[in-house]
């Protein structure tokens, strides 16, 4: 099972990007946005890691199978919704449903380019 944490870590990663970015694009990328990063980055991060087992993407048949890259996508059309709730909470803020979208949309995104790196990845390997 050492496939799994790197499979989480890459998870992780992808977030991590597609946050910076998504800051980035906003002109907020310096230091001195990095709480707001974090009340973004943390709560997406910790919804994914709470639904994205009953997904079953923690399992190596679903990650390396490219039939089930779907369920990435729907994961985080719930773990997006989710997220943006808890950073509401966090910032003492309204959650604007456009943001939920755009959140999910955009890390549903480099969550499946990760995962379909992964696929090719893991075929890679030799047994």
């Amino acid at each position: 099972m050492r496939s799994r944490p790197i499979l989480i870590f890459g998870d992780l990663l992808a977030i991590s990007v597609v946050t910076v970015i998504g800051f980035a694009t906003h002109g907020e990328a310096n230091v001195s946005f990095l709480p707001r990063i974090l009340s973004t980055f943390v709560p997406l991060v910790v919804s994914w890691l709470l639904l994205a087992p009953w997904f079953g993407l923690f399992t190596m048949e679903v990650a390396s199978d490219l039939r089930q890259i779907w369920r990435p996508t729907l994961a985080m059309s719930f773990a997006a919704p989710l997220a943006a709730v808890m950073r509401g909470l966090i910032l003492n803020a309204p959650v604007l449903p456009l943001f939920a979208v755009v959140l999910g949309g955009t890390s549903a995104f480099g969550i499946s380019v990760w995962r379909l790196l992964w696929s090719r990845i893991d075929r890679l390997r030799i047994p």
